[in-house]
C-alpha cells in the first residue's frame, strides 16, 4: 500500500468516521484512482470505524506542515 498525497486528498471529504467498506464505495462514487480504491482494500479490518485519513495513512501532512513559518514572514 502506497500513499501520496495526492491519492490520499481523494479522501479529504470523505464522511469521516468511516468503515473500510464505506470509505472503498465513497471513493468508487466520487471517481478516485484505481490506486485509492486498492489502498483501500488492504487495510486490516477495524472494529471501529477510522475517524480520519491519519487513522489510515499516520505521515499523512497537515496544513501545518506546509504553511510552517509562513506567518513569521507577514509580521
Amino acid at each position: 500500500m502506497i500513499w501520496t498525497v495526492e491519492l490520499a486528498s481523494y479522501l479529504d471529504d470523505a464522511p469521516w468516521p468511516a468503515s473500510k467498506e464505506e470509505l472503498i464505495d465513497y471513493a468508487d462514487r466520487i471517481g478516485a484512482p484505481l490506486e485509492v480504491i486498492e489502498n483501500l482494500k488492504e487495510l486490516d479490518e477495524a472494529e471501529e470505524p477510522y475517524e480520519t485519513i491519519e487513522d489510515i495513512w499516520p505521515d499523512y501532512p497537515s496544513d501545518e506542515d506546509f504553511y510552517f513559518g509562513d506567518e513569521d514572514e507577514y509580521s
